[in-house]
């Protein structure tokens, strides 16, 4: 549960993705480390992307993929690395969900704990 954030950080940290993180805080080594600053990130990398082309069907223009041609190149770098912020979202998600899960099921527990002790003290 807590290491998937941590997993999540670390490979941010490790390709130093700091798209939408201030000049400042990237100068300080500050890079994309949760949910919110990904999903900002995946947002301005697909506004950018859409800039080059709304649809990979438009930049192709009934074309084949060249990656030769910079602007398709550039384009299918951008789908790469959006698509690796959104899953980095999605696994920020999932782990804060399944935190709030396991903290749920801990305080149904001791309370389901705490009402049966005092049942069977009553029923003593």
């Amino acid at each position: 549960g807590l290491i998937a954030p941590s997993i999540l950080s670390l490979s941010s940290i490790l390709k130093k993705v700091t798209i939408g993180i201030d000049e400042s805080a990237a100068a300080k080594g500050d890079v994309v480390d949760s949910l919110n600053e990904a999903q900002h990130a995946g947002d301005t990398i697909r506004e950018h992307r859409r800039a080059i082309a709304p649809t990979y069907e438009d930049l192709l223009a009934g074309e084949r993929f060249d990656p030769t041609i910079t602007e398709h190149l550039t384009y299918a770098q951008a789908m790469n690395l959006e698509n690796y912020l959104y899953v980095a979202v999605l696994g920020f998600g999932v782990t804060q969900m399944l935190i709030g899960s396991g903290v749920f099921m801990l305080v149904m527990g001791i309370a389901l704990g705490v009402i049966g002790l005092a049942l069977r003290r009553r029923a003593s």
